[in-house]
């Protein structure tokens, strides 16, 4: 216990440390977990931990995550990605495979050996890629959603590869595979093979028997789900629900291990099918702390399972070999950018995100030592070009945004939809938010000009004849493009904060005329969207929040009229406490330690209280 303890301990203080000082300089959580594990790996050295084990109870954190993105996504949104995630995920995994496969028979490792190294450096990090897209809010974006597409198809490649990896075995390596066959769960004769539904099964009754699993995991959502989780809610018990989140996921992954399939693409489906059920939002908040803190400790352990010693020793080789394999990834998929038509930073996007090695190499590095695949001297020296990679990925997460992407920006390479008539208002943004208000505009006769940076997103609605057009908002050309020197109003309804306070101030400054509806993600926002000079700022769930209040009002006996007139009386309040609020906001300065702001906030608030 006592063990555990310190061990538990030392894990926490190392994130605690380290993550919000990456966050601060502005590298993000991945970069910040993964420098705590360097940074603790001698003292877990000392008290002799099992990293690997660590890590591969961490990974299910990675399963939790793929659940958490299916429930994101309605399975007609799924189906509209079927081109690109056959297509580029099949590419990506295939021409790296060659590529890499070429170098390594350059450097003098045999075709089997040289095969087996380019299948599994092949294969991107699922954790730390759609980890940092989630955080950077870049997961919607084209180049977000290219990523995820080829993530998905990467999972799914698992399959056939550890059916592939064994074909490629070399007697003579079989001497040197002891000291690894137990790392990982798809090593040899996996520790759970006693309860495989398939390992002695015929090819087509496994096939019969992993499509059945599917099946069960499919009609278990549509059919099962609800009246579990109804019968689970009787209990009023909100630890008793976790638990049931926790236990359908878990006995997912656990029966798509049993069929040999991956655990995570068997919670993506679950996830998809539930995507549409009322008990989603809660599923969402009752999993999600699990996965950060399982995703936290993978990439924890990923910093702290460096072979620093055979690292020092092999400085120059390893360093080269990891910038060679980003070179080739990236080569490769900037290619297949160009081929499926992303443009601009988006394709940066998708190739600087996808050009590293991922934590499945950790688990087919061991398999394939285990099954006399490759040599131990390869295993380890991939083990670190692997560890590396991931290690690096962040900081081609800076280069794309600090360099990159404000490049492309300010040489306006995004090429936009030709705009012939315009028209008097312009709605930036036709996600949910937007969606209501360009509904809302057609539905009383107005005629609207709507952008949208997302292509896919767009050639969605334009399959329901909606009429939008592609392009970032934020960019001058465009806006004259759309007509903003003749428009009457411009909508935003972006979810970004700074994008969206810059396009105020430039519409203010040069077309003064037009009238400006703005959508603020929070208070604070509402205070710089009104110093940059909106007529009208909507919070994003302000609205929705006093409706609910109100019924709260009319749950307690309140007449309906009644409590209409309060939820207008407390809006008119609110507007004019935040015009009164706005005037001691300072965006250089922290709102706890603003003195002026702070005191003025408790006045109104006691004076509201009263």
């Amino acid at each position: 216990m006592t063990d555990f303890l310190i061990l538990a301990f030392v894990f926490l203080v190392a994130g605690v440390i380290s993550v919000p000082i990456a966050s601060r300089f502005g590298l993000g959580s991945v970069l910040g977990y993964l420098i705590a594990g360097v940074a603790i790996s001698p003292i877990l050295s000392g008290l002799n931990v099992d990293v690997v084990g660590v890590q591969h109870f961490a990974e299910f954190g990675v399963v939790m995550m793929l659940f958490l993105v299916g429930l994101e996504l309605e399975p007609k949104m799924l189906w509209s990605m079927r081109q690109r995630l056959l297509g580029l995920g099949g590419l990506q995994v295939g021409l790296t495979t060659v590529l890499v496969m070429g170098a390594a028979m350059l450097l003098g490792l045999s075709w089997n050996v040289a095969l087996a190294t380019g299948v599994l450096l092949s294969l991107s990090s699922t954790a730390i890629v759609l980890q940092t897209l989630s955080e950077k809010g870049l997961l919607r974006s084209d180049g977000g959603q290219a990523s995820f597409s080829v993530l998905l198809f990467q999972d799914i490649a698992v399959i056939p590869i550890l059916a592939l990896l064994p074909l490629l075995a070399m007697p003579e390596f079989a001497g040197v595979a002891g000291d690894v066959a137990s790392h990982g769960p798809h090593s040899g004769a996996e520790e759970g093979g006693s309860l495989s539904l398939v390992e002695d099964l015929q090819g087509w009754q496994a096939a019969l028997v992993t499509i059945a699993a599917i099946a069960v995991v499919i009609a278990g959502g549509f059919y099962l789900t609800r009246p579990i989780f109804r019968y689970v809610a009787m209990a009023n018990l909100r630890e008793v629900f976790v638990a049931t989140a926790l236990l359908f996921v878990i006995g997912i992954a656990l029966l798509m291990t049993m069929v040999g399939l991956s655990p995570a693409l068997g919670t993506f489906l679950a996830g998809v099918v539930l995507a549409n059920s009322e008990y989603r939002h809660e599923l969402e908040s009752d999993i999600d702390p699990f996965r950060g803190l399982l995703l936290g400790l993978f990439f924890i352990t990923v910093g702290a399972a460096i072979n620093f010693e055979l690292l020092l020793a092999n400085l120059g080789i390893t360093l080269l070999l990891t910038i060679g394999l980003i070179a080739i990834k990236l080569f490769v998929l900037l290619v297949l950018a160009h081929l499926f038509r992303l443009k601009g930073s988006a394709k940066w996007l998708f190739g600087l995100s996808m050009a590293q090695a991922g934590e499945f190499g950790f688990v087919l590095i061991s398999f394939t030592v285990a099954n006399h695949v490759l040599p131990q001297t390869v295993a380890d020296q991939l083990l670190l070009v692997v560890a590396m990679s991931m290690v690096l990925t962040p900081a081609l997460f800076i280069v794309y945004s600090q360099v990159i992407q404000p490049r492309l920006a300010s040489k306006d390479e995004l090429p936009v939809d030709e705009i012939a008539e315009k028209r008097p208002i312009i709605i930036a943004g036709h996600g949910r938010f937007g969606g209501v208000i360009n509904s809302m505009m057609r539905s009383a006769g107005y005629k609207t000009t709507v952008l949208d940076y997302s292509s896919a997103q767009l050639e969605m609605l334009r399959a329901y004849g909606l009429r939008v057009f592609f392009g970032d908002a934020t960019r001058p050309d465009l806006l004259h493009a759309a007509g903003i020197a003749e428009a009457r109003l411009f909508i935003i309804a972006i979810d970004q904060r700074e994008a969206a306070t810059e396009l105020v101030r430039h519409v203010r400054k040069h077309h003064p005329q037009v009238r400006i509806v703005a959508r603020a993600v929070n208070r604070h926002h509402v205070y710089e969207l009104y110093a940059a000079g909106a007529h009208h700022i909507i919070r994003d769930t302000f609205d929705s929040a006093v409706r609910a209040g109100r019924s709260a009002w009319e749950e307690l006996g309140i007449p309906e009229d009644k409590a209409e007139e309060m939820a207008q009386d407390f809006i008119k309040e609110d507007k004019q406490v935040l015009r009164e609020l706005a005037e001691h906001y300072d965006p250089t300065v922290p709102a706890h330690e603003n003195t002026d702001y702070i005191n003025r906030a408790r006045e109104l608030i006691s004076k509201r209280d009263q």
